[in-house]
């Protein structure tokens, strides 16, 4: 344990400091808000394409979705079919427009033609939201994964890993803004990519690289037979329980076109047609990963106990990592064991970065610029005040991680996916295609959309009334003794989805406001074709 504890520091220690370093040569070419924000808009499609893949195989992917493959088999690989279906809305509905119409933030290109101060609060407020509860799933892998390889046992020990990673991600983006966040994504990327696809390759063999013998030994060390294989594990047992999957699937589907730190990404390109591709790029890549995630779920269902794993299931790719490498207490299970340890943890640094990134750049430009100085703020203040809200973010992450580790990673990062659809998508379709819409219909549809979903999540079984598992661990955020969980469904997608679409037309249409027909044939044209896009947007 000693050695294995030695060899996974090291690695730790080699990852950090390479991350580290780029923050550091970044830093030296961070000069003002445009590289800052968006890296100087000097990333080309493949580039960004590589950082939107670091981006979004979050440790949710790569601990959480494995995982619940392990425990519930088919309903668990229906995580990596929404993430990755996502993306054609996002090619399709926004990518290329907002890179055409925005500038640093969503609320860009919101306020274009409404009112600023109203709906850059209520953008600035909601992509702090989604963005913290994004946070929470980075956090919450971290402290398994660290405790895990470290033989943490103790609480207060996890706690402090948890406000270790809170640290360091406030320093890369405090010290090297958009440009370091970027490549610290890029590396990232391609180390995971590496990771897993030797992990896989490992898998693979032990069954003779035949998937249906895989397949056929998960079903049987399952426990469940030929129903792990199959629909409704968890998902298909209730009623309740088949609504909660329909709420999920459009969360997934829809929450990506609508994820802060993932629109942010595409003004870090110089044109329209490299934000295109870079989707086309990221597609691809987090295709093939996802794939990776259905060998690494069923394969560490056919290899491990999955008894002996976390309720959560978020160890069982580092375990497995550990078991085709020689298992337990052997050489090449540990070097396995830390390599893929160090792949996960420099996955968590990349992504709370961005994340964290997204929502300081929002409260400094959208909140203090534009809302409190009315658009008069030096470069100087606005980026103060940015490096400032990334610690106090940081701060609010942690606090709220330390709670919430007994959670699945995946599901979690899924209600960051139906808040940002619930909050997000809404106010940027109809700016984008309905004339009439206006700023009430904006502040509406996002205020609506993000209180209905924290709201419903709160009076749900993810806070409380879910119970104990077999070890005694409370499955809820709150006390088991607390039960205030009227709701019964566990993402509030189904609900809070279509009622911040309905907000949206709600307010518009009760709105006196009139229509700014020259701005929304001017947001139009620059959608489109990118004429003027490189011009700051000001009201």
């Amino acid at each position: 344990m000693d050695d294995n504890q030695t060899l996974t520091s090291i690695l730790f220690l080699a990852v950090v400091a390479l991350t580290v370093a780029i923050t550091f040569w970044a830093s030296r070419q961070t000069s003002g808000t445009a590289d800052f924000y968006a890296g100087g808009r000097g990333f080309s499609g493949f580039q960004n394409g590589l950082a939107i893949g670091g981006d979004y195989m979050s440790a949710a992917s790569f601990l959480g979705i494995s995982g619940a493959i392990a425990l519930f088999g088919y309903d668990g690989f229906l995580y990596s079919i929404g993430f990755l279906v996502a993306w054609l809305v996002a090619l399709l509905l926004v990518a290329e427009m907002l890179r055409n119409s925005g500038r640093y933030t969503m609320a860009d290109q919101l306020a274009f033609r409404m009112r600023q101060r109203p709906v850059r609060m209520a953008a600035a407020s909601s992509t702090v939201v989604v963005s913290i509860f994004y946070l929470l799933a980075q956090m919450v892998g971290a402290g398994a994964l660290v405790s895990l390889l470290l033989g943490l046992d103790s609480q207060a020990a996890k706690n402090l890993t948890i406000a270790a990673v809170g640290a360091l991600m406030v320093f890369y983006v405090t010290v090297g803004g958009m440009k370091g966040t970027t490549w610290v994504q890029i590396v990232k990327a391609v180390l995971l990519m590496a990771g897993s696809a030797l992990i896989v390759v490992l898998v693979l063999a032990k069954f003779d690289f035949n998937i249906s013998e895989l397949l056929g030994a998960a079903a049987d060390n399952s426990g469940a037979g030929q129903a792990f294989l199959e629909p409704g594990l968890k998902y298909g047992a209730t009623t309740t329980s088949k609504l909660d999957f329909l709420s999920l699937g459009i969360a997934l589907v829809l929450g990506t076109a609508g994820l802060p730190h993932i629109l942010i990404r595409f003004y870090t390109v110089p044109t329209s047609r490299d934000a295109r591709k870079s989707v086309l790029w990221a597609i691809g890549l987090i295709g093939v990963f996802y794939l990776f995630t259905l060998v690494l779920g069923f394969g560490a269902a056919a290899l491990l106990d999955t008894g002996t794993l976390d309720a959560s299931g978020n160890l069982a790719s580092p375990r497995l990592a550990e078991e085709v490498g020689g298992g337990a207490g052997s050489t090449g299970g540990a070097v396995l064991l830390a390599l893929i340890a160090a792949v996960a943890f420099a996955t968590i640094l990349a992504v709370v970065a961005g994340l964290v990134l997204t929502s300081s750049a929002s409260v400094a430009h959208d909140i203090y610029n534009n809302v409190v100085k009315k658009g008069k703020a030096t470069e100087r203040d606005e980026l103060r005040v940015a490096r400032l809200a990334a610690g106090a973010i940081g701060v609010v992450a942690i606090l709220l991680a330390i709670p919430a580790q007994n959670l699945n990673i995946a599901f979690l990062v899924a209600l960051a996916f139906a808040i940002a659809a619930s909050a997000n998508l809404p106010a940027i379709v109809y700016n984008m295609f309905w004339r009439r819409f206006n700023t009430r219909g904006a502040v509406w549809s996002i205020y609506g959309g993000l209180i209905s979903a924290v709201g419903l999540v709160f009076f749900s079984p993810v806070t409380s009334g879910k119970g104990v598992d077999a070890t005694g661990k409370n499955l809820s955020l709150l006390p088991t003794s607390i039960d205030i969980s009227w709701f019964p469904l566990e993402n509030p997608g189904i609900v809070s989805i279509p009622l911040g679409f309905f907000l949206g037309w709600l307010g518009t249409v009760t709105s006196k406001e009139p229509t700014a027909e020259d701005r929304f044939t001017e947001l139009e044209v620059r959608a489109l074709s990118g004429a003027g896009s490189e011009k700051a947007i000001q009201h």
